[in-house]
C-alpha cells in the first residue's frame, strides 16, 4: 500500500515472514538441544601441535597448489576418482587459516599474514577469477577474517580502511565481472579459453560493469519474474532470497506440498559412486524452478535457483518441514561439527567449517545440510588428519625442521667463597 518492497512485490508476504520466523526459532531450538548432546572434548581439538603448525601450513599450501592445478588441467566427471579428490580438497583454505592463526600467535598479535598465507590466498583468488566464481574471489578474505577474528586480532586503522576499499572494489567491479563472464566462459571448461576471456574482461572492468548492469536491467535477458526491490539493485538483487522463497511458499499454499523425496534422495546421494555407479543426481533447485514456471528455460536441466532451508522445508511438508524435519537435520549438523571441531578460538578446524558454511548454509537448502553431514565432514576429517600427520613432514622436506624458540634466562652465579657464611662444621673450634 505504501510502496515498500515487501508489500508491493511479494506474492504472499505474511505467510513468508511467518515461515522465516518459524525457521529461525526452530534453528535456535536446534542449537540449544545440540549443546546438550555435544561431546565435552572435541575429537580434533589438538590434532596439530603448535610447534608443527608452520610446517603444516606449508605442507597444506604445496598440496593444495598441486591438487588444484591437477583438477584444473585434467578432464574429470562426476563419480570419478578426481571428483572424489575435489570433494576433499580444502587444503588451500586450510593453509590460510593455519597460517593466519600461527602468524598471530608467533608475532604476539603484531602481524597476521606470512608468505604461505599470501600464496594460498592468491591461488584461491586466481582460480575464482578464472572460473568467474564469486565464492572463489571472496574466500581468501573470508578465511583471513574468521582466522583473525578467532584470535581477537586488533586491526589497525590503515588495515580497516584497506579492507573496506577492497570490499568496495570487489562489489563494484568483480561481482559484475563474475556475472557477465559466466555468459562468455568456455562450455568445454578449457582453461586456456577461460584465461583469454578473463584477461580481455579484466582489461576494462568499467565496461564490463556497465554491460552487466545493462543485462540485469533488460527484461528479455532475465526470465525471472520474482523481484524484491522496486528498482534494480545490482548485486543486492542476488543477495536477497526473500522473493524466491516467497514464490515457492506461495506455490505450496496454492498447489500443495512436494513430499519427502528430496530428503530421501539427499541421504541416498551420500553413497559413493563406486558403490552406486548409476546413482541419480537431481538438483532440486532446478526442479523447484521448473515448478514455478518462467524462471529458467524449459529445456534447462542443470541450473536452478537457490532457496533457503526454511523455504524448502515448507515446500516439502509445510509446517512439519519447518518445525520438525529441518530442526532434526540441524541438530545432527551442529552436534557433529561441534563435537569434531570444538571452539573456533582454540581449534582451526572450526574456522574452516565456518568458511564452508558461509556458502552452503544460506543457499544449500536442506539438501545442503545433508551434504555437509557427509562430504563436508569427510573433507574436514581428511584435512585435519593430513594436516596433523602428513603436512608437517611435507613442510619439513621443503623448508626444514621448525626452530623452537627458547626463552633466555639469567645466568646463575656461584657465591664467592669469601662471602659465604661460616658453617659450624668448618670452624676450627670444633
Amino acid at each position: 500500500m505504501i510502496g515498500e518492497p515487501g508489500d508491493s512485490n511479494l506474492l504472499n508476504p505474511l505467510l513468508t515472514i511467518r515461515v522465516f520466523l518459524a525457521g529461525i526459532t526452530a534453528m535456535l531450538a536446534a542449537v540449544y538441544v545440540s549443546r546438550k548432546l555435544t561431546a565435552k572434548r572435541a575429537f580434533l581439538r589438538n590434532a596439530v601441535a603448535e610447534a608443527k603448525m608452520q610446517n603444516a601450513t606449508i605442507g597444506c599450501m604445496i598440496t593444495g597448489l598441486f591438487l588444484s592445478f591437477l583438477l584444473m588441467v585434467l578432464t574429470w566427471q562426476s563419480g570419478s576418482a578426481l571428483s572424489a579428490l575435489a570433494q576433499v580438497n580444502r587444503f588451500l583454505p586450510l593453509a590460510m587459516v593455519l597460517g593466519v592463526v600461527h602468524q598471530i600467535r608467533k608475532s604476539g598479535g603484531t602481524s597476521s599474514v606470512n608468505l604461505p598465507v599470501l600464496i594460498s590466498g592468491a591461488a584461491i583468488f586466481a582460480m575464482g577469477v578464472l572460473g568467474f566464481s564469486k565464492e572463489g574471489m571472496f574466500t581468501p578474505l573470508l578465511c583471513w577474517a574468521v582466522a583473525a577474528g578467532s584470535q581477537r586480532y586488533k586491526v589497525s586503522t590503515f588495515q580497516a580502511i584497506g579492507a573496506v576499499l577492497v570490499v568496495v572494489f570487489m562489489f563494484r567491479f568483480l561481482v559484475p565481472y563474475s556475472q557477465y563472464g559466466r555468459n562468455l566462459r568456455s562450455e568445454t571448461g578449457s582453461v586456456r579459453e577461460n584465461f583469454n576471456v578473463a584477461i580481455s574482461l579484466l582489461l576494462d572492468l568499467e565496461d564490463v560493469r556497465q554491460k552487466s548492469n545493462a543485462l540485469a536491467e533488460d527484461p528479455s535477458a532475465d526470465s525471472s519474474k520474482e523481484s524484491y526491490y522496486n528498482t534494480p539493485q545490482g548485486f543486492f538483487d542476488r543477495l536477497q532470497m526473500i522473493s524466491v522463497d516467497d514464490a515457492l511458499i506461495d506455490l505450496t499454499e496454492r498447489n500443495g506440498t512436494f513430499g519427502y523425496s528430496p530428503i530421501i534422495m539427499g541421504f541416498e546421494n551420500l553413497v559413493p559412486h563406486f558403490l552406486w555407479p548409476n546413482k541419480p543426481n537431481i538438483g532440486f533447485g532446478n526442479v523447484y524452478s521448473h515448478e514455478l514456471g518462467g524462471v529458467i528455460a524449459e529445456d534447462d536441466s542443470t541450473t536452478g535457483i537457490s532457496f533457503s532451508p526454511s523455504g524448502e522445508g515448507f515446500h516439502i511438508a509445510r509446517w512439519t518441514g519447518v518445525l520438525i524435519v529441518a530442526p532434526i537435520l540441524w541438530i545432527f549438523l551442529f552436534t557433529l561439527f561441534d563435537s569434531l571441531c570444538g571452539s573456533a578460538t582454540e581449534s582451526p578446524w572450526g574456522l574452516l567449517v565456518i568458511a564452508q558454511f558461509a556458502h552452503l548454509a544460506p543457499e544449500g537448502m536442506l539438501g545442503g545440510v545433508i551434504y555437509m553431514l557427509g562430504f563436508t565432514t569427510l573433507s574436514i576429517i581428511v584435512a585435519a588428519l593430513t594436516a596433523a600427520y602428513v603436512m608437517p613432514v611435507l613442510g619439513t622436506l621443503f623448508k626444514g625442521p621448525e626452530q623452537t624458540g627458547l626463552r633466555r634466562i639469567a645466568l646463575v652465579r656461584s657465591i664467592p667463597r669469601r662471602a659465604r657464611p661460616v658453617v659450624p662444621s668448618e670452624s676450627n673450634g670444633l
